[in-house]
């Protein structure tokens, strides 16, 4: 059992300067440092080495999900600034996927910036590149947003959603960087993997890999896959209760193939994941497995509190929980699920899938110091100490640590 002084939240802050806040990313990726914490002992090195500490049967997961330029601006007639920042497509079981291909019209939940100065019976409007994109209240209570757009040239070229945020979106940087966004951004804050449209933050972790790395992962044999976790702006959202058990974690949207199951099956025992995002992506299919085992009527709907209500006397193996999505999957023919999980992985949780992780250094007090804490237990305290010592920089543009229990 976890100690219960554990559970404050008190127990997960650091003193975090300022400066040491990376506000920029550095030139080239790959050059971050990085802290290796292996079985107690702690090493410092450059990522580009990433691979001369890997253990030789690892297997890496990525997440390949893409940062779309979720913050929308729109200036009223009298001047008033509106920003709609997208947070998921409506209905919200949508696949994100299907959502940024839909076109002339589509519906989504948003922060709404300087709301009050947006009366329900407005409309709003933005010509960029050709394009009128027109916003509508939907439900005004939902924060759901219409947002409507066409050709000012009036033919009917097919215009997708992922192409007009695109052309009129801006990239969502952390509000910790408290600086305004520059057009590199838009190639820095992204993974040079990423492929599916979907994630308002990036999975920051894989920020530091570059096709140099990548080759030198191929060269040891260290085998990767990929799945699609779409990153939401929950992860940023503070722990606001003293007691961590009572933090209203947030959902988001991952997408499992037929291929992953193969794979995380064949390498069962040696999966580390790249990030936090692919920890939990990981973790959420154990359990998902899980549901599906016990005759679950939604399997892949996960919320928060699951994981800590089955008996640790009832919990398969990984492999028979993974075993039983594939053949759920082969038993309905899909080559792939759309799932949500809202998985609240806290110190006292033991993992299932992860055998390690590549991560950043995250902010105090958050779901991610809780995460590394169920990782390594109290050792992250020491490890975060070091990493200060050190001049590691923190957070979405600092340095990278792999750390193996």
């Amino acid at each position: 059992m976890t100690n219960p002084d554990e559970r404050r939240l008190s127990q997960f802050q650091y003193d975090l300067p300022d400066d040491r806040i990376a506000r920029f990313p550095l030139a080239e990726r790959d050059q971050s440092k990085l802290l290796v914490y292996r079985q107690g002992k702690i090493i410092h090195d450059r990522f580009f080495n990433l691979t001369d500490y890997l253990p030789d049967s690892a297997f890496l997961v990525f997440n390949d999900t893409k940062v779309i330029p979720a913050r929308l601006h729109f200036t009223k007639p009298t001047g008033a600034l509106i920003e709609l920042f997208l947070l998921n497509p409506l209905p919200a079981d949508q696949p994100i996927a299907k959502a940024m291909t839909a076109t002339g019209s589509a519906v989504w939940q948003c922060m709404v910036g300087n709301r009050k100065r947006w009366k329900p019976d407005e409309s709003l409007q933005t010509i960029v590149g050709g394009i009128t994109l027109t916003a509508h209240w939907h439900n005004y209570e939902q924060s759901a947003i219409r947002l409507d757009w066409r050709s000012t040239a009036g033919d009917d070229s097919v215009v997708t959603f992922a192409e007009i945020i695109q052309q009129t979106g801006e990239i969502p940087l952390p509000p910790y960087l408290k600086r305004d966004v520059t057009e590199a951004d838009r190639t820095t804050y992204q993974t040079i993997y990423s492929q599916n449209d979907g994630a308002v933050a990036a999975p920051t972790a894989g920020l530091h890999f570059t096709p140099a790395v990548f080759e030198s992962l191929a060269k040891r044999g260290i085998g990767h896959d990929y799945l699609t976790l779409h990153v939401g702006a929950g992860t940023f959202q503070p722990i606001k209760t003293d007691d961590i058990r009572q933090h209203q974690m947030h959902t988001e949207q991952v997408v499992y193939t037929r291929a992953n199951l193969q794979h995380l099956l064949h390498h069962i025992d040696h999966l580390i994941p790249v990030g936090t995002t692919s920890l939990r992506a990981l973790e959420s299919l154990y359990w998902m497995g899980v549901k599906v085992m016990r005759y679950d009527d939604d399997p892949f709907h996960l919320d928060q509190h699951y994981a800590y209500q089955i008996d640790p006397s009832d919990q398969p193996t990984p492999t028979d929980a993974l075993s039983s999505v594939l053949y759920y999957m082969e038993a309905h023919k899909l080559l792939s699920v759309v799932a949500h999980t809202g998985i609240y992985i806290t110190p006292g949780y033991r993992l299932k899938m992860a055998r390690g992780i590549v991560t950043n250094f995250h902010q105090p007090g958050s779901t991610l110091i809780l995460l590394i804490s169920a990782l390594v237990g109290d050792a992250w305290r020491s490890i975060y100490t070091e990493a200060l010592d050190q001049d590691y920089r923190f957070l979405s543009y600092g340095d990278s640590s792999l750390l193996l229990p």
